[in-house]
């Protein structure tokens, strides 16, 4: 189908009309007279094929023969229209009107200078109608006196031929310049429209694909617009709430939400930030940052509401992982001074003890006192002992370090440890059999007797097993360690506090061991993730770095260490 017909849609519905008011003249009106049989049954077809052509053109690319059949249509209408002109009075027939039609359906299809060529050609048949009724059959010759005949006559038939001529023209040139404009316009709307329509798309593509939650409420509190960021982060999908009031959408899980929001098309209140906590679909607090703005007509009058918000938990978690590095490194400051001015004094007062125990003899309550001293002492030394440790971990030295050598050493350590005991089973299990990593292998060493002598102590004495597992990923030049043993776990709601300093759910534990594993992992570079399921045991995973003899760690950089 070509531009022209495109941009006119009604062509064919004003093409079908014309035939059915030339089938209703010819055949019910003139009775169907012999001499038009022909070229009716002609035009009918070009009618049927120009139908079809023009239904199937845009499929098939058929636009040379659908011009050629429109042609034909055109030719054949003509023809019909001049016979029923001349059977129903020639000058004085009240058909005559029949040809303006056809002057404004070709308007339709072609252009003005087709428009008013089609003029022309009706006003040629509509001549020869006239030079049929005064007997230019029968003169000879032909032309010569029959237009005598025509221009002989009185004035009124030579005006009337003349006004028939000049409206035939007149209006095909209006109706074609009609056409044209309207043509241009259809087609500058269709342009326009798909711009619109583009520009809709490509509006509608980026609110759908930000990444903080957005959705928009009427006047009444409706929900009008809620994009893919807020289905996740709420728990609800679009078509579920779309129309529905969000009061009662959010009121059950997220009530200040819906305040906000109730606030803005009732109250006319803005709020550039605010934090809440909703409950999503797993029934857990999430922290929510929130922005709403009223939207406004011209009159002033509130349209509706937007709100804009994201999920604060991982900024919430970074918060509290410095503050955690804050306090470690506090405490690191603290320990280097406390180890110094205490390790002394306590060396000596231990020594003394041990003195006193070989050369007195004590019984009773004194013998009592007396091994809670030592006791007593020993912890002192060892609290202080992991103080010095946590004080020297600031300033690593990177090398090449063979990670299961590391960890067969530890195991050595760890069988000869207070807190394991025979029934505790370990087991290393490997991509590789020869593994080198990036690091300090002193901090790397103490790393691993922390989490180790963590996993038995957990066990208190029952049987456990406890797992060093090592993935070697050489697309991504990293190799993570996963200790993991099958103990108690680690309750929820302590899963946080884990590596504060001096935070232990232990009789016997400092609270220092898991805050030098975080410190360790700090200094080198190491991000560290924990999870963790009541009685179903933990698993620490560590990713380190391969290394490679070309590449320079760059101290300066901090990974990001996740709980």
């Amino acid at each position: 189908m070509n531009n022209r017909i495109k941009a006119q849609k009604w062509f064919l519905p004003f093409r079908l009309a014309q035939y059915i008011l030339l089938f209703s003249v010819v055949v019910i009106w003139l009775g169907y007279p012999n001499f038009m049989q022909l070229q009716f049954v002609l035009y009918s077809i070009s009618t049927l094929c120009f139908s079809i052509l023009l239904a199937t053109e845009q499929k098939h690319n058929l636009k040379n023969v659908t011009s050629f059949i429109i042609f034909c249509q055109f030719f054949f209408e003509l023809m019909i229209e001049t016979s029923v002109i001349y059977s129903t009075g020639n000058i004085n027939s009240p058909f005559s009107a029949l040809f303006i039609l056809t002057i404004i359906s070709a308007s339709l299809n072609y252009r003005l200078i087709g428009t008013l060529m089609t003029a022309s050609a009706v006003s040629s048949a509509y001549t020869f109608i006239i030079w049929l009724g005064f007997g230019g059959v029968q003169s000879a010759p032909l032309s010569t006196k029959a237009f005598q005949t025509i221009f002989s006559t009185n004035d009124s038939v030579f005006y009337s031929i003349f006004l028939h001529i000049l409206i035939f023209y007149l209006v095909a040139f209006i109706s074609g310049y009609l056409a044209e404009r309207l043509r241009s316009s259809s087609l500058e709307l269709e342009d326009t429209s798909k711009a619109l329509r583009r520009a809709k798309l490509e509006t509608d593509d980026i609110l759908k694909n930000l990444t903080s939650g957005l959705l928009s409420v009427d006047i009444e509190g409706n929900i009008i617009y809620f994009n893919r960021s807020a289905e996740k982060i709420l728990g609800y999908r679009e078509e579920d709430v779309k129309g529905m009031s969000c009061c009662s959408v959010f009121s059950e899980r997220m009530p200040k939400l819906a305040e906000f929001l109730q606030d803005g098309y009732e109250k006319n209140i803005a709020y550039p930030r605010k934090e809440t906590d909703v409950i999503n679909i797993e029934n857990e607090a999430i922290p929510l940052g929130v922005s709403t703005s009223v939207l406004m007509e011209n009159d002033n009058q509130i349209r509706g509401v937007i709100a804009i918000f994201s999920n604060l938990t991982e900024a919430k978690q970074l918060e509290a992982k410095v503050r955690i590095a804050d306090r470690l490194a506090a405490v690191g400051e603290l320990s280097a001074a406390i180890a110094h001015e205490i390790r002394n004094p306590l060396a000596a007062i231990s020594g003394s003890v041990e003195v006193l125990e070989r050369e007195l003899e004590v019984s009773g309550e004194n013998e009592r006192l007396m091994n809670l001293i030592v006791k007593e002492s020993d912890r002192l030394t060892t609290i202080l002992d992991e103080f010095l440790i946590y004080a020297k971990i600031d300033r690593p030295s990177y090398n090449k370090v063979e990670l299961l050598h590391l960890i067969s050493e530890v195991t050595d350590i760890l069988f000869h440890h207070r807190s394991f005991n025979s029934n505790i089973k370990i087991n290393i299990e490997s991509d590789e059999s020869i593994i080198y990593v990036e690091g300090d292998d002193g901090l790397i060493k103490q790393l691993l007797i922390n989490l180790a002598v963590n996993a038995c102590e957990a066990f208190d004495g029952m049987a456990g097993e406890l797992t060093f597992r090592l993935a070697v990923y050489n697309s991504e030049n990293t190799v993570e360690l996963y200790v993991q043993d099958n103990g108690p776990g680690i309750p929820k709601k302590n899963v946080k506090n884990i590596y504060q300093p001096f935070f232990s759910t232990k009789k016997e534990g400092t609270g220092l061991g898991l805050s030098i594993v975080h410190r360790v992992c700090t200094a080198l570079n190491l991000k560290i993730n924990v999870t963790s399921q009541p009685d179903e045991g933990t698993i620490f995973m560590i990713e380190f770095n391969k290394y490679q003899p070309e590449h320079r760690l760059n101290q300066s950089e901090s990974e990001p260490i996740s709980v």
